[in-house]
């Protein structure tokens, strides 16, 4: 009789649990964090499809007249510098700091930055540790040949246009400056790796330096204490970025402006943020926008 009882009772609460298991689940209104755009683009130059990440500046409006400088950022996967550096970017935007006009900044997604980022080394060592090296050339045409006018067709960009580039990616900034100077107007160039080829890049005559070269161009350069370079002949990191400084210091040109910024608290793991935020101080002393 008791058996009888209990599942009679058991019976009875079935359906009631059977509700109460079946409620309808919590709406989630949660909803995604968008940063930014992401774009793809195929390069005839380098013969591949390459990322892009695409931060766009605040009240941006593509049905509207306004338009903005475009910072392009080597090392620019998510993964990389792209997150952080566009927080700067916005961080010096707000309208209670207006240090830096609004801007659009293009992050540029690596797939094998020792490829993309130095030029042909005579250097064996370098040679046998990164057989893909050297092909600098086919970046920078594909920078100024291709991504450049990608921008500006789609997006509302103005003339003003700046690259930052840290390590690798700082000597690839040294060499556009050396070679293609009116690509950019400000150049943050952050430790840059001047040790590669034995210095080689260090021994140029820039057109930067004559006094005929008329593009205003604004130079940052920044390095940590950071000491000798993974080479066999010793090369110290601060005193070549120094020596830089001091060979663009030397030009003629009247448009041409460079500022040395030595970070002895920052490594070259640790450099990046802190420069690139006094990079934007000095060269946007007074913001008229």
């Amino acid at each position: 009789m008791k058996i009888l009882i209990a599942v009679f009772i058991l019976t009875l609460n079935a359906p009631f649990s059977f509700c109460q298991n079946n409620k309808p689940a919590a709406k989630d209104n949660s909803k995604p964090f968008v940063l930014g755009v992401i774009e793809e683009i195929q390069s005839v130059e380098l013969a591949e499809k390459r990322i892009l990440n695409i931060y766009l500046p605040e009240g941006y409006n593509k049905n509207d007249t306004a338009t903005y400088p475009v910072i392009y950022l080597l090392d620019g996967s998510a993964d990389e510098d792209f997150i952080h550096v566009v927080g700067l970017i916005q961080f010096n935007t707000f309208s209670w700091i207006n240090r830096v006009p609004k801007s659009i900044v293009v992050g540029i997604s690596n797939k094998d930055r020792r490829r993309d980022f130095t030029f042909p080394t005579t250097v064996e060592a370098d040679k046998k540790k990164s057989p893909s090296t050297g092909h600098s050339d086919k970046f920078i045409a594909f920078i100024e040949k291709e991504l450049q006018p990608f921008i500006e067709k789609k997006y509302k960009a103005n003339t003003s246009k700046t690259i930052i580039g840290q390590s690798l990616g700082g000597l690839l900034a040294t060499e556009i400056l050396f070679t293609k100077p009116s690509m950019f107007n400000k150049y943050i160039i952050i430790s840059p790796s001047l040790w590669w080829d034995n210095g080689s890049l260090l021994k140029h005559s820039p057109e930067i330096l004559k006094e005929n070269f008329l593009s205003q161009t604004d130079i940052y350069i920044g390095v940590g204490k950071e000491g000798l370079a993974p080479t066999d002949i010793p090369h110290v990191m601060e005193v070549e970025a120094n020596i830089l400084a001091e060979k663009i210091q030397h030009t003629k040109s009247k448009n041409v402006a460079v500022y040395f910024d030595y970070l002895p608290q920052e490594d070259h793991a640790t450099i990046t943020h802190q420069a690139i935020f006094n990079a934007l101080r000095i060269l946007y002393p007074v913001n008229n926008k």
